[in-house]
Protein backbone atom coordinates (compact mmCIF):
# COMPACT_ATOMS: atom_id res chain seq x y z
CA UNK A 1 0.00 0.00 0.00
CA UNK A 2 2.95 2.55 1.12
CA UNK A 3 4.33 1.69 -2.75
CA UNK A 4 1.70 2.54 -4.27
CA UNK A 5 0.83 6.31 -2.68
CA UNK A 6 4.39 6.62 -2.70
CA UNK A 7 4.34 5.67 -7.23
CA UNK A 8 0.90 7.92 -7.13
CA UNK A 9 2.57 10.88 -5.28
CA UNK A 10 5.65 10.07 -7.91
CA UNK A 11 3.24 11.13 -10.98
CA UNK A 12 1.38 13.62 -9.33
CA UNK A 13 4.44 15.52 -9.14
CA UNK A 14 5.86 14.96 -12.41
CA UNK A 15 2.73 16.42 -13.64
CA UNK A 16 2.38 19.49 -11.16
CA UNK A 17 5.99 20.01 -13.12
CA UNK A 18 5.28 19.55 -16.66
CA UNK A 19 2.07 21.70 -16.15
CA UNK A 20 4.26 24.48 -14.17
CA UNK A 21 7.09 24.58 -17.05
CA UNK A 22 5.00 24.97 -19.96
CA UNK A 23 3.72 28.85 -19.86
CA UNK A 24 7.65 29.80 -19.44
CA UNK A 25 8.07 27.59 -22.21
CA UNK A 26 5.51 29.34 -24.20
CA UNK A 27 6.56 32.89 -23.26
CA UNK A 28 9.81 32.21 -23.98
CA UNK A 29 9.14 31.52 -27.72
CA UNK A 30 6.76 34.75 -28.31
CA UNK A 31 8.92 36.99 -26.31
CA UNK A 32 11.72 36.72 -28.42
CA UNK A 33 9.68 38.24 -31.24
CA UNK A 34 9.97 41.59 -29.50
CA UNK A 35 12.33 44.45 -29.63
CA UNK A 36 12.18 45.45 -25.36
CA UNK A 37 11.27 43.42 -22.34
CA UNK A 38 10.23 46.60 -20.40
CA UNK A 39 8.97 49.90 -21.61
CA UNK A 40 10.36 53.12 -19.53
CA UNK A 41 9.09 56.33 -20.29
CA UNK A 42 11.54 58.30 -17.47
CA UNK A 43 10.09 61.48 -16.54
CA UNK A 44 7.56 63.07 -19.05
CA UNK A 45 4.95 66.45 -18.74
CA UNK A 46 1.59 66.21 -17.77
CA UNK A 47 -0.46 67.03 -20.89
CA UNK A 48 2.33 65.57 -22.91
CA UNK A 49 1.72 62.71 -25.45
CA UNK A 50 3.56 59.98 -24.21
CA UNK A 51 3.64 56.88 -26.82
CA UNK A 52 5.83 54.23 -27.27
CA UNK A 53 6.20 51.65 -30.43
CA UNK A 54 7.10 48.30 -29.39
CA UNK A 55 8.54 46.54 -32.27
CA UNK A 56 7.30 43.22 -32.89
CA UNK A 57 8.88 40.84 -36.14
CA UNK A 58 7.81 37.24 -36.73
CA UNK A 59 10.35 35.33 -36.68
CA UNK A 60 9.06 32.24 -37.93
CA UNK A 61 7.94 29.99 -40.38
CA UNK A 62 4.03 30.14 -39.58
CA UNK A 63 2.10 33.23 -38.90
CA UNK A 64 1.42 34.77 -35.47
CA UNK A 65 -2.01 35.69 -34.50
CA UNK A 66 -2.19 38.66 -31.49
CA UNK A 67 -5.94 37.51 -30.40
CA UNK A 68 -5.62 40.57 -27.63
CA UNK A 69 -3.53 43.35 -26.28
CA UNK A 70 -4.58 45.00 -22.59
CA UNK A 71 -2.70 46.68 -19.78
CA UNK A 72 -3.37 46.48 -16.16
CA UNK A 73 -4.00 50.24 -15.32
CA UNK A 74 -6.00 52.84 -16.27
CA UNK A 75 -2.99 54.71 -16.70
CA UNK A 76 -1.97 53.43 -19.73
CA UNK A 77 -3.28 51.82 -22.98
CA UNK A 78 -2.24 49.51 -25.71
CA UNK A 79 -3.08 48.01 -29.32
CA UNK A 80 -1.66 46.21 -32.10
CA UNK A 81 -0.80 47.88 -35.53
CA UNK A 82 -2.33 44.74 -37.10
CA UNK A 83 -3.28 41.11 -35.51
CA UNK A 84 -1.85 38.86 -37.58
CA UNK A 85 2.13 38.76 -38.62
CA UNK A 86 3.30 36.55 -41.51
CA UNK A 87 6.36 35.09 -41.81
CA UNK A 88 9.48 38.09 -41.53
CA UNK A 89 6.63 40.61 -40.97
CA UNK A 90 6.83 42.97 -38.81
CA UNK A 91 4.49 45.18 -36.41
CA UNK A 92 4.51 47.12 -32.90
CA UNK A 93 2.02 47.20 -29.90
CA UNK A 94 1.16 51.16 -29.40
CA UNK A 95 1.44 51.78 -25.67
CA UNK A 96 0.46 55.27 -24.59
CA UNK A 97 0.10 56.93 -21.11
CA UNK A 98 -2.72 59.16 -20.04
CA UNK A 99 -0.50 61.88 -18.98
CA UNK A 100 -3.82 64.39 -18.88
CA UNK A 101 -5.42 62.17 -15.97
CA UNK A 102 -2.35 60.85 -13.83
CA UNK A 103 0.26 62.01 -11.99
CA UNK A 104 3.66 61.06 -10.60
CA UNK A 105 5.07 57.59 -10.84
CA UNK A 106 2.84 54.98 -12.37
CA UNK A 107 3.59 51.38 -13.28
CA UNK A 108 1.57 49.31 -15.46
CA UNK A 109 1.85 46.63 -17.69
CA UNK A 110 1.13 45.34 -21.11
CA UNK A 111 -0.14 41.80 -21.86
CA UNK A 112 0.17 40.52 -25.10
CA UNK A 113 -2.02 37.20 -25.75
CA UNK A 114 -1.37 35.44 -28.84
CA UNK A 115 -3.28 32.14 -29.84
CA UNK A 116 -1.44 30.94 -33.20
CA UNK A 117 1.00 28.77 -34.10
CA UNK A 118 0.62 28.31 -30.33
CA UNK A 119 -0.54 29.95 -26.83
CA UNK A 120 1.27 32.50 -25.44
CA UNK A 121 1.05 35.44 -22.77
CA UNK A 122 3.37 38.20 -23.01
CA UNK A 123 3.42 40.72 -20.07
CA UNK A 124 6.10 43.79 -20.16
CA UNK A 125 6.40 45.76 -17.68
CA UNK A 126 5.65 49.93 -17.90
CA UNK A 127 6.88 52.67 -15.94
CA UNK A 128 6.58 56.13 -15.70
CA UNK A 129 7.15 59.57 -13.58
CA UNK A 130 4.40 62.30 -14.90
CA UNK A 131 5.43 65.48 -13.15
CA UNK A 132 3.06 68.01 -12.02
CA UNK A 133 4.94 70.91 -13.05
CA UNK A 134 5.06 71.06 -16.54
CA UNK A 135 2.48 70.91 -19.12
CA UNK A 136 2.98 71.19 -22.84
CA UNK A 137 0.13 72.44 -25.51
CA UNK A 138 0.05 70.72 -28.06
CA UNK A 139 1.05 67.71 -26.36
CA UNK A 140 3.78 66.72 -29.20
CA UNK A 141 5.30 68.73 -31.42
CA UNK A 142 3.32 67.14 -35.07
CA UNK A 143 4.47 68.73 -38.20
CA UNK A 144 1.99 65.93 -39.58
CA UNK A 145 2.10 65.71 -43.55
CA UNK A 146 5.13 67.47 -45.46
CA UNK A 147 5.94 67.14 -48.73
CA UNK A 148 9.96 66.10 -49.63
CA UNK A 149 11.76 69.48 -49.81
CA UNK A 150 9.00 72.04 -48.48
CA UNK A 151 10.28 71.98 -44.71
CA UNK A 152 7.87 72.96 -42.08
CA UNK A 153 7.85 74.95 -39.02
CA UNK A 154 5.27 74.38 -35.16
CA UNK A 155 5.65 75.73 -32.62
CA UNK A 156 4.41 73.71 -28.60
CA UNK A 157 3.94 76.04 -25.74
CA UNK A 158 5.48 74.84 -22.35
CA UNK A 159 4.03 76.29 -19.03
CA UNK A 160 5.93 75.51 -15.92
CA UNK A 161 4.33 76.26 -12.18
CA UNK A 162 6.96 76.46 -9.09
CA UNK A 163 10.59 78.02 -8.13
CA UNK A 164 11.14 81.44 -9.21
CA UNK A 165 14.48 80.74 -11.25
CA UNK A 166 13.04 77.63 -13.10
CA UNK A 167 14.34 78.04 -16.63
CA UNK A 168 15.22 76.03 -19.32
CA UNK A 169 19.30 75.32 -20.09
CA UNK A 170 19.49 73.83 -23.53
CA UNK A 171 17.65 71.73 -26.45
CA UNK A 172 18.76 68.19 -27.58
CA UNK A 173 17.45 66.97 -31.01
CA UNK A 174 18.39 63.23 -31.92
CA UNK A 175 17.64 64.33 -35.64
CA UNK A 176 20.01 66.41 -37.38
CA UNK A 177 16.94 67.71 -39.71
CA UNK A 178 15.09 68.86 -36.33
CA UNK A 179 15.88 72.26 -34.80
CA UNK A 180 14.54 74.02 -31.97
CA UNK A 181 14.93 76.97 -29.75
CA UNK A 182 12.62 77.95 -26.33
CA UNK A 183 11.29 81.47 -26.05
CA UNK A 184 10.59 82.67 -22.78
CA UNK A 185 7.70 84.86 -22.74
CA UNK A 186 6.19 85.35 -19.41
CA UNK A 187 7.85 84.91 -16.07
CA UNK A 188 6.47 85.52 -12.14
CA UNK A 189 4.54 84.33 -9.00
CA UNK A 190 6.21 80.99 -9.66
CA UNK A 191 5.33 80.66 -13.19
CA UNK A 192 7.20 80.46 -16.51
CA UNK A 193 6.27 80.39 -19.92
CA UNK A 194 8.53 79.10 -22.92
CA UNK A 195 7.83 78.92 -26.91
CA UNK A 196 9.58 76.27 -27.98
CA UNK A 197 9.68 76.58 -31.92
CA UNK A 198 10.74 74.18 -33.84
CA UNK A 199 11.80 73.48 -37.63
CA UNK A 200 12.08 70.91 -40.03
CA UNK A 201 14.73 70.98 -42.55
CA UNK A 202 13.83 71.18 -46.47
CA UNK A 203 16.35 68.52 -46.87
CA UNK A 204 15.05 66.09 -44.73
CA UNK A 205 14.33 62.68 -46.19
CA UNK A 206 11.26 60.85 -47.18
CA UNK A 207 9.82 58.46 -44.55
CA UNK A 208 8.04 59.16 -40.91
CA UNK A 209 9.65 60.80 -38.21
CA UNK A 210 9.33 59.46 -34.55
CA UNK A 211 11.54 61.38 -31.74
CA UNK A 212 12.01 63.07 -28.96
CA UNK A 213 13.26 66.47 -28.28
CA UNK A 214 15.35 66.82 -24.92
CA UNK A 215 14.79 70.09 -23.07
CA UNK A 216 17.02 70.64 -20.25
CA UNK A 217 16.45 72.71 -17.50
CA UNK A 218 18.59 73.85 -13.93
CA UNK A 219 15.88 71.79 -11.83
CA UNK A 220 18.52 69.41 -9.87
CA UNK A 221 15.74 66.77 -9.70
CA UNK A 222 14.35 66.24 -12.78
CA UNK A 223 16.93 67.66 -15.52
CA UNK A 224 15.21 66.58 -18.41
CA UNK A 225 11.55 66.55 -20.24
CA UNK A 226 11.02 64.62 -23.30
CA UNK A 227 8.84 66.31 -26.17
CA UNK A 228 7.32 63.99 -28.75
CA UNK A 229 8.21 64.69 -32.30
CA UNK A 230 6.18 63.84 -35.18
CA UNK A 231 6.26 64.22 -39.03
CA UNK A 232 5.42 61.74 -42.01
CA UNK A 233 7.94 63.63 -45.36
CA UNK A 234 6.31 62.50 -47.93
CA UNK A 235 5.99 62.90 -51.91
CA UNK A 236 3.73 64.43 -54.32
CA UNK A 237 2.33 60.66 -54.78
CA UNK A 238 2.13 58.21 -52.13
CA UNK A 239 1.68 54.72 -52.40
CA UNK A 240 0.17 52.34 -49.90
CA UNK A 241 1.19 49.88 -48.45
CA UNK A 242 4.83 50.46 -49.67
CA UNK A 243 5.74 47.01 -49.16
CA UNK A 244 2.91 44.93 -50.18
CA UNK A 245 2.52 41.82 -48.33
CA UNK A 246 1.15 38.36 -50.40
CA UNK A 247 1.82 36.19 -47.16
CA UNK A 248 1.19 32.02 -47.75
CA UNK A 249 0.65 31.25 -51.50
CA UNK A 250 -0.06 28.20 -53.18
CA UNK A 251 1.44 27.42 -56.85
CA UNK A 252 -1.15 28.51 -59.90
CA UNK A 253 -3.36 29.22 -57.18
CA UNK A 254 -4.37 32.87 -57.87
CA UNK A 255 -4.43 35.91 -55.30
CA UNK A 256 -4.86 39.50 -55.21
CA UNK A 257 -4.10 42.66 -53.18
CA UNK A 258 -5.24 46.10 -53.71
CA UNK A 259 -2.47 49.07 -53.74
CA UNK A 260 -3.19 52.28 -53.61
CA UNK A 261 -1.82 55.33 -55.06
CA UNK A 262 -2.48 58.78 -54.04
CA UNK A 263 -1.55 62.63 -55.06
CA UNK A 264 -2.03 66.19 -54.48
CA UNK A 265 -3.42 66.57 -58.09
CA UNK A 266 -4.86 64.04 -60.64
CA UNK A 267 -2.28 62.17 -62.26
CA UNK A 268 -2.02 59.54 -64.91
CA UNK A 269 -0.12 56.01 -64.68
CA UNK A 270 1.35 55.37 -68.21
CA UNK A 271 3.30 52.03 -67.17
CA UNK A 272 3.93 49.71 -64.68
CA UNK A 273 6.70 47.07 -64.77
CA UNK A 274 8.10 44.11 -62.81
CA UNK A 275 12.07 43.93 -61.99
CA UNK A 276 11.63 40.05 -62.67
CA UNK A 277 10.80 38.20 -65.70
CA UNK A 278 8.41 35.27 -64.24
CA UNK A 279 5.21 37.01 -65.45
CA UNK A 280 3.46 36.19 -62.58
CA UNK A 281 1.79 39.03 -61.75
CA UNK A 282 -1.43 40.50 -63.32
CA UNK A 283 -2.51 44.72 -62.98
CA UNK A 284 -5.16 46.22 -64.42
CA UNK A 285 -3.79 49.64 -65.33
CA UNK A 286 -6.54 53.25 -64.75
CA UNK A 287 -7.73 54.73 -67.98
CA UNK A 288 -7.80 57.71 -66.66
CA UNK A 289 -5.62 60.53 -64.34
CA UNK A 290 -6.80 61.14 -60.80
CA UNK A 291 -5.64 61.76 -57.66
CA UNK A 292 -6.20 58.33 -56.01
CA UNK A 293 -5.99 54.93 -58.20
CA UNK A 294 -7.30 51.70 -56.52
CA UNK A 295 -4.65 49.27 -58.75
CA UNK A 296 -5.89 44.91 -58.15
CA UNK A 297 -2.77 43.13 -57.90
CA UNK A 298 -2.70 39.62 -58.96
CA UNK A 299 -0.47 36.93 -58.66
CA UNK A 300 -0.07 33.19 -59.89
CA UNK A 301 2.30 32.16 -57.70
CA UNK A 302 4.67 30.18 -59.96
CA UNK A 303 6.24 26.62 -58.48
CA UNK A 304 9.06 27.58 -56.44
CA UNK A 305 8.76 27.29 -53.05
CA UNK A 306 10.07 29.27 -50.36
CA UNK A 307 10.56 32.99 -50.27
CA UNK A 308 9.22 35.25 -52.92
CA UNK A 309 9.64 38.88 -53.92
CA UNK A 310 8.69 41.32 -56.66
CA UNK A 311 9.57 44.78 -57.06
CA UNK A 312 7.52 46.97 -59.10
CA UNK A 313 8.31 50.06 -61.07
CA UNK A 314 5.39 52.64 -61.86
CA UNK A 315 6.10 55.40 -64.89
CA UNK A 316 3.82 58.92 -64.32
CA UNK A 317 3.23 61.30 -67.21
CA UNK A 318 4.94 63.88 -66.98
CA UNK A 319 7.28 62.93 -63.94
CA UNK A 320 10.55 62.79 -63.92
CA UNK A 321 11.08 59.97 -61.42
CA UNK A 322 9.50 57.00 -61.35
CA UNK A 323 7.99 55.09 -58.15
CA UNK A 324 8.45 52.12 -56.93
CA UNK A 325 7.43 49.41 -54.39
CA UNK A 326 7.78 45.89 -53.47
CA UNK A 327 5.78 42.70 -52.73
CA UNK A 328 6.88 39.75 -50.77
CA UNK A 329 5.30 36.53 -49.59
CA UNK A 330 6.58 32.86 -49.38
CA UNK A 331 5.05 29.95 -52.06
CA UNK A 332 3.99 26.67 -49.96
CA UNK A 333 5.84 23.50 -51.31
CA UNK A 334 3.67 21.70 -53.20
CA UNK A 335 2.24 18.10 -52.06
CA UNK A 336 2.73 15.29 -53.80
CA UNK A 337 0.47 11.49 -53.09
Amino acid sequence: MLKNCIFRFGVLSLCLFVLNAAPSFGQDWAMKMFDKDKIDFGVIARGSDAEYRLKIKNIYKDPVHIANVRTTCGCSAAEPSKSILESGEEGYIQVKMDTARFQRRKDSNVIITIDAPQYAEVRIPITSYIRTDVVFTPGAANFGSVEVGKGAETTVALAYAGREDWALTGIESRNPHVTAKAVETNRGGGRVNYNIMLTLDPKTPKGPIREQLILKTNDVNFTTVPLLVEARVESDITITPEVVSLGMMVPGQEKTVNVVMRGKKPFEITKIECESNDEAFKIRMPKAAQPIHVLPLTIVPPDKPGEYSEEFTVTIDGRSEPITFKAFGRIAETKTN
